[in-house]
């Protein structure tokens, strides 16, 4: 892996392959946010699938370039060993929250992607706040094509770091304009950074919860049965 990078693997066996989401955290390259990993995965893993985590440098190693590399490396290896992880990896994806959700994003749109779904939460899309993480990223917009696979993306209206006019409504745009299919759902509670937004990703961020913002997940699971029923 990518120097100080690593992957977390929550294998469950199975007598079947199972669909695969790699996670990637928040943590605007300050930290890995517990909030966005293990609680997470965990959460995922009951919904039969395969999860994983990617830790990618942070801190004074931080770097956008070198945890795009930590993805890409990450993917290669699941792919590599799917057999041996009980996984399908014609039904992996990624799913990235906010700095997670950026890098998610430019991984989904990267030429040979092992991608086949992506899920971004209140992502970051345009490099506004590059100076608050200390990193130089791009505008992961302008990366989609016609081959970007299908996203879903969710928001909220309150958010104030990741504003809607200036990121998730440039990325939808540009779904938009190169017909890939896509699912949004922009929420009128809750804010950015709430993780699965309930009680359980609460008690480890501030306890800061959103009843309302929590039926992300349910519409994203939703959203992937409806995927593999096209």
């Amino acid at each position: 892996m990518e120097p100080a990078s690593s992957l977390d693997i929550y294998h469950s066996k199975t007598t079947v392959p199972l669909p695969g989401i790699v996670i990637i955290p928040g943590g605007s390259y300050k930290q890995i946010v517990e909030r966005d990993t293990e609680r997470v995965a965990i959460t995922l893993a009951a919904q039969a699938f395969q999860t994983f985590v990617v830790r990618y440098p942070v801190l004074e190693q931080r770097s956008y370039s070198g945890a795009k590399r930590a993805i890409a490396q990450a993917f290669d290896y699941l792919t590599a060993h799917a057999a041996a992880l009980d996984l399908d990896p014609a039904r992996l994806g990624i799913l990235g929250f906010s700095a997670g959700g950026q890098l998610a994003a430019a991984y989904s749109n990267q030429l040979g992607t092992k991608a086949r779904f992506a899920g971004l939460g209140y992502p970051v899309i345009q490099p506004t706040i590059d100076q608050r993480m200390g990193v130089t990223t791009e505008n992961v917009a302008a990366l989609v094509t016609a081959q970007t696979p299908p996203t879903f993306v969710w928001g909220s209206v309150r958010d104030d770091v990741t504003p809607y006019q200036d990121h998730i409504a440039v990325y939808t745009a540009a779904l938009a304009r190169n017909r890939v299919p896509f699912e949004l759902h922009e929420f009128s509670t809750g804010g950015h950074g709430l993780g699965l937004a309930n009680y359980y990703t609460g008690i480890v961020n501030n306890q800061r919860t959103d009843e309302h913002m929590a039926r992300w997940l349910p519409l994203f699971l939703d959203w992937l049965k409806q995927l593999e029923s096209e």
